[in-house]
């Protein structure tokens, strides 16, 4: 039979949002800004695009052309928010630094990538002032929810965000790209080493968006859907909100921006605008439940989605009594995140412990090929007792380490990527973390988890 070719439809970043102004236009985006005074404020996806192709126009006056990198140091804001569609879809490349990273390491990750503009939030102007004079590549800094901007920071010419919306209204004429271009590029945080480059083509977050859309509406447990609100708790210079943002659109889910991350504000945002779901570490969770006026708030019918770190069990239960259903995902920055999300399959929710389930390090998401295996490469029984390291294939994991062939050899191995997760893993198809590789404790030739040591202290009644 004979190939027909026909003119491809690439998976590009805009597809997302175009989803998003088809869908819903209307849909409202809530988010809290703090120049000028502790506000919260409201538009949607017609605005925003709009605001797009302003910014897109100020980038492109600034010198912006594609292939470029278009750095951000920024809380969860709707500025962020916008960063994460203009950037990538005039064909630059988004580039989302951890705040938390020393003026050092920050400066390290700018130069090896070669950023040439900075979006900057108020909060970190000093940190830009410490590192822009050392970023050779860097020629324009751009700062959100501020109501001062300097003419220069570090000798760097200073532009108000605002002012640049407002200057440049009007549309910008968008170029076609490949879905095989990179969208996108993050640094991991570094804990052996210098942080390690990783990016994304467009194909990947917008097939991880998908994938991750799929199971969450489709999930039992999570039941993400059109008339759900999203708390966007988990930062967006980690991995891109796990891509909740991108998730959120293509679903036309309300979406809620807090700007920093302070527990009191959480939870008046949950029950001021009926947040229905959210993700995050287990210590912003902690901070939810333990927060001296916590219990003010009603968090009944709250889902939280866990990643980051192991929920311990006591966390857990703590969370289940104030009628918040808890699920844990699982993914690292190599992998765009997400990897597995604790929501079993329906015929064992039917006959299983669903408390003990969900604590899991969870099930595959579709397109996501995993395996547990010993040091030869050999898969383990999956038995739930039998540690292995996980390793993993789906369209969306980093090709390699951005100009460190070392490590990316190291990494990818049999044309699988090699987490450095201990786990075991159960007939049923799911997973369970036990360590990091280097965490591991050993003992007698045994594996022990520290990771369980660390749960059963937490249900102990004297902790």
């Amino acid at each position: 039979m004979k190939t027909i070719w026909r003119p491809g439809y690439d998976l590009t970043v805009d597809k997302i949002i175009k989803t998003a102004l088809s869908r819903d236009p209307d849909r409202e985006i809530v988010y809290r800004v703090t120049a000028g005074g502790d506000k919260i404020e409201r538009y949607n996806f017609r605005i925003m695009f709009n605001r797009i192709n302003a910014l897109a126009r100020a980038l492109e006056a600034l010198d912006v052309k594609p292939g470029d990198r278009v750095a951000t140091l920024d809380w969860n804001t709707h500025w962020h928010y916008e960063a994460y569609f203009t950037i990538p879809m005039m064909g630059a490349v988004l580039h989302t630094i951890n705040v938390r990273l020393s003026s050092y390491e920050i400066e390290y990750i700018m130069n090896h990538a070669e950023d040439k503009v900075v979006i900057v939030h108020r909060d970190f102007m000093k940190l830009i002032e410490t590192v822009a004079s050392e970023v050779k590549s860097l020629k324009a800094i751009i700062v959100v929810d501020s109501d001062y901007v300097p003419e220069k920071i570090g000798g760097i010419p200073t532009y108000h965000y605002e002012d640049l919306i407002r200057s440049y209204k009007g549309n910008y004429e968008w170029p076609r790209l490949n879905e095989n271009d990179v969208a996108a590029m993050c640094y991991t945080s570094g804990t052996t080493g210098m942080p390690k480059g990783t990016y994304f083509t467009h194909r990947m977050i917008v097939l991880h968006a998908l994938s991750v859309a799929l199971f969450a509406s489709a999930s039992p447990l999570i039941r993400l859907g059109e008339d759900s609100t999203m708390l966007h708790v988990v930062p967006m210079f980690h991995v891109f909100s796990w891509g909740l943002p991108y998730v959120s659109a293509l679903i036309t889910a309300k979406q809620v921006y807090p700007n920093k991350l302070i527990p009191k504000v959480l939870l008046e945002l949950i029950t001021s605008e009926r947040v229905t779901h959210t993700a995050g570490v287990p210590t912003v969770l902690y901070m939810l439940l333990t927060d001296p006026e916590s219990l003010k708030y009603d968090l009944r019918g709250l889902v939280y989605i866990n990643g980051g770190a192991a929920l311990p069990k006591g966390l857990a239960d703590l969370a289940r009594k104030r009628g918040i259903k808890v699920v844990v995902g699982y993914g690292l920055t190599e992998t765009s995140p997400v990897l597995t999300i604790a929501s079993p399959p329906v015929k064992l929710l039917e006959k299983a412990d669903t408390e003990d389930l969900v604590l899991r390090t969870g099930w595959t998401i579709p397109l996501v090929e995993l395996q547990v295996v010993d040091p030869e490469g050999r898969p383990v029984p999956k038995d739930g007792k039998t540690m292995g390291e996980i390793i993993v294939r789906a369209p969306w994991i980093t090709p390699e380490y951005y100009k460190d062939p070392e490590k990316t050899m190291n990494a990818w191995r049999d044309d699988w990527f090699h987490t450095g997760d201990i786990a075991v893993w159960f007939e049923d198809g799911s997973v369970l973390i036990q360590d990091r590789d280097k965490d591991v404790i050993k003992s007698g030739g045994e594996w022990i988890s520290s990771v369980r040591l660390e749960d059963a202290i937490s249900t102990h009644p004297g902790v």
